[in-house]
């Protein structure tokens, strides 16, 4: 197996992901964390983001539906995910967080719903992305990262 060609077409796909505007500089600054004594680090800390940006999708659905019109509520939610997105550099769907969130100052219900399923869709976009770079990273050796941790 060529394993330069693999970190080659690794690292093609990170720069689709930056000139797409899927990730941003907060992203390589997670990256500067990863060592030789965690080498796994920063595709941990995407699964984490992952999770937990699933459940807090999940639970802003449940109060979409439950608390209709609640748009403090709703604000909350998303500010929380804005948070988690911006901590990884998960630029598009921050911007959807946003586009959100303005929605909820302006008392748009149509708006909320059209930003969430914008979101929705970058955050599967992200992730199957990111899925297959560190598949690409893994299948590359110790260079990339060797071992896949649980998502």
């Amino acid at each position: 197996m060529d394993y330069s060609n693999l970190r080659r077409q690794a690292a093609s796909l990170k720069k689709g992901l930056f000139d797409q505007g899927h990730l941003d500089e907060q992203f390589r600054q997670v990256e500067d964390l990863q060592d030789e004594a965690s080498p796994n680090f920063v595709e941990e800390v995407v699964v984490v983001f992952f999770k937990d940006s699933g459940r807090l999708i999940s639970n802003l659905e449940q109060a979409l539906e439950k608390y209709p019109r609640d748009f403090n509520r709703w604000d909350a939610y998303m500010q929380q995910l804005k948070g988690s997105c911006s901590s990884i550099g998960a630029s598009r769907m921050k911007n959807e967080c946003m586009s959100f969130r303005d929605n909820c100052g302006q008392r748009n219900v149509e708006g909320c719903m059209g930003s969430l399923q914008k979101l929705k869709r970058e955050h599967a976009i992200l992730r199957q992305k990111l899925e297959s770079y560190f598949q690409l990273l893994r299948q590359a050796g110790p260079a990339g990262a060797a071992t896949r941790p649980a998502m």
